[in-house]
């Protein structure tokens, strides 16, 4: 697979030699240009950088070697792993983001995604369920690649997982059932169930706004057709028909 290697970042070290890639984490660079973005983790005063970032004309550029830790998920959490840098490829896509105009991942930068994550995957024995947002390793203090990004067209060319929606006769049994639980007895098994999955939920024992928040960075990943950050009755089914099928994995 070809790569551009005209940049290259200095903001790497070497990886925690006890851990190995198992994670792809996915970012966006919430910056005007590609050229901009490409700069900034270029610049050894950022301290930021990921091994390959894609431009909105579907351009690969590889600016760390995968063999290095790159800089890319700062403080994050999955799985009771905390030093994802040492176990993961960063990815960035050129998208302003929310703060800016947030437009839509096109289909040249879709075309792109699609190879680079198909090629990381085979060589380096990736599992579909470890290719990540930059929202669920860090829900806390990141939203990037947001609700737009084009995870249910990944998962219909098998290269991501997605929850199996319930049928219709199971839907109406959980609502029934989700109606019954008190609140507070529902959030505490959402919060094991989300901690079964990979999250950090911490933070949100107890903590009203950091729970939304929680719910937010799990609906724009995987219930993105209404990211409201309450747990409805259908992100409590997402949730619950993901925590089985990751079961059963």
């Amino acid at each position: 697979m070809k790569f551009i290697n005209k940049y290259k970042s200095i903001n790497y070290n070497k990886r925690c030699k006890q851990l190995s890639i198992k994670y792809i984490i996915i970012h966006y660079t919430a910056m005007r240009t590609d050229l901009e973005a490409i700069n900034y983790l270029c610049d050894k005063n950022n301290q930021v950088s990921s091994h390959f970032l894609i431009n909105r004309i579907g351009k690969i550029f590889n600016l760390v070697n995968v063999k290095y830790r790159a800089w890319h998920a700062g403080k994050s959490y999955w799985k009771k792993e905390r030093d994802i840098n040492s176990n993961s490829i960063g990815i960035e896509i050129d998208n302003s983001g929310y703060h800016l105009d947030f437009e839509n991942y096109n289909s040249l930068q879709f075309k792109a995604i699609a190879k680079l994550l198909k090629y990381l995957k085979k060589k380096y024995q990736i599992k579909s369920q470890n290719i990540l947002a930059h929202s669920d390793i860090s829900p806390y203090r990141k939203i990037d690649p947001g609700e737009k990004f084009p995870w249910n067209q990944l998962f219909s060319k098998k290269i991501v997982i997605m929850p199996k929606i319930p049928a219709k006769k199971l839907s109406e049994k959980i609502n029934q059932h989700l109606n019954n639980l008190s609140l507070r007895s529902v959030e505490k098994k959402t919060l094991h169930m989300l901690e079964t999955i990979g999250y950090d939920v911490k933070p949100a024992k107890g903590n009203r706004k950091k729970f939304k928040t929680l719910i937010k960075a799990y609906q724009m990943h995987f219930r993105q057709s209404l990211v409201n950050e309450h747990l409805d009755n259908n992100t409590y089914e997402i949730i619950k028909g993901h925590f089985n099928q990751l079961l059963t994995v």
